[in-house]
């Protein structure tokens, strides 16, 4: 199954709390994080949530 490189490359201060939560249930903390997460639907929707916050890349 694909999966999905997620790196955090801005700051959550200053956004709203469901933003923060959602890069907290993404388990990203601070900026350089990087995640490897299973290609789901639910890993999508929040990544499109937060895409403005993030980096993502498809790794084997």
């Amino acid at each position: 199954m694909p999966r999905l490189k997620v790196t955090q490359l801005r700051s959550k201060v200053g956004s709203n709390p469901q933003i923060r939560d959602t890069l907290r249930s993404l388990g990203l903390k601070r900026i350089n994080d990087v995640v490897v997460k299973e290609d789901r639907p639910e890993i999508r929707g929040m990544v499109h949530a937060v895409r403005h916050l993030i980096k993502v890349e498809e790794v084997e």
